[in-house]
């Protein structure tokens, strides 16, 4: 079953990949327990992330963005799931906060979501945005893979990348670099295995299963979704290897 599901096609024709995501506020009942492997933390240098506030103040009215809830945290971030928002890959990346308000919009408004779902959110120049509220270098609880919010974080690279589509190297390096620097704050090895909780039957796993996932995970690893895109998940392992390399891993 494809998670992609139209967006504000009327405005941009823009696709959202978000049906496997979900109002973190509705996720608080069954908080996912997790286990990672014993290890210390591995300081990687933080990305420059361009601040919410550069995307969430334009013209269209778009007052969640501007004014979101109280965010909800988790103790720390031990894993991290991947996106792509199903939308051109032509646009120009001066154009990037003008679509990622769209995105908002699509969520917070059609959608009813408190806030937009996704914690940051890549461009095709490399740039990062930070998404939902609450602070980049905190546990965010998230709204971005259904059943699997808790203690994770998700990015979302802006565009399609199904077969057969390059992903520039300059977004997968930003990935690798966030990836970094967000699971090393848990001491998280980027290819390790890490042990989550669902919290939703209406994801890969029934609710109160607990399964071993990638640290870095495609979000078709645990919602049933061909997001991020075959060409994008295709490059996990290699995102992995240099997240870990720049944590300091051999």
């Amino acid at each position: 079953m494809l998670a992609c599901v139209p967006g504000l096609a009327v405005v941009l024709g823009l696709v959202l990949c978000v049906s496997g995501v979900e109002r973190a506020v509705e996720d608080g009942a069954a908080r996912g327990a997790a286990v990672v492997r014993p290890g210390v933390v591995r300081a990687a240098a933080r990305p420059h992330i361009v601040p919410r506030s550069v995307w969430a103040v334009g013209g269209e009215a778009n007052s969640s963005a501007r004014t979101p809830p109280p965010p909800s945290y988790d103790d720390k971030v031990i894993a991290v799931f991947v996106h792509h928002t199903d939308s051109p890959n032509d646009y120009d990346c001066a154009d990037a906060p003008r679509i990622i308000r769209y995105l908002a919009a699509g969520q917070t408004g059609a959608r009813n979501w408190d806030d937009i779902g996704y914690n940051f959110l890549v461009d095709r120049c490399g740039t990062i945005y930070e998404g939902r509220a609450g602070g980049v270098d905190r546990p965010v609880t998230g709204a971005h893979t259904l059943g699997f919010n808790h203690r994770t974080a998700g990015i979302a690279a802006l565009g399609t990348f199904t077969a057969g589509v390059t992903v520039p190297r300059a977004m997968a390096d930003a990935i690798a670099s966030l990836v970094a620097w967000k699971l090393g704050l848990a001491g998280v090895d980027p290819r390790s295995t890490v042990r989550l909780t669902s919290s939703n039957s209406l994801s890969r796993y029934a609710e109160g299963t607990t399964v071993a996932l990638p640290a870095l995970a495609a979000h078709g690893d645990a919602y049933m979704t061909t997001c991020p895109g075959a060409a994008l998940k295709a490059l996990l392992p290699e995102i992995r290897q240099k997240a870990a390399r720049l944590q300091g891993r051999t």
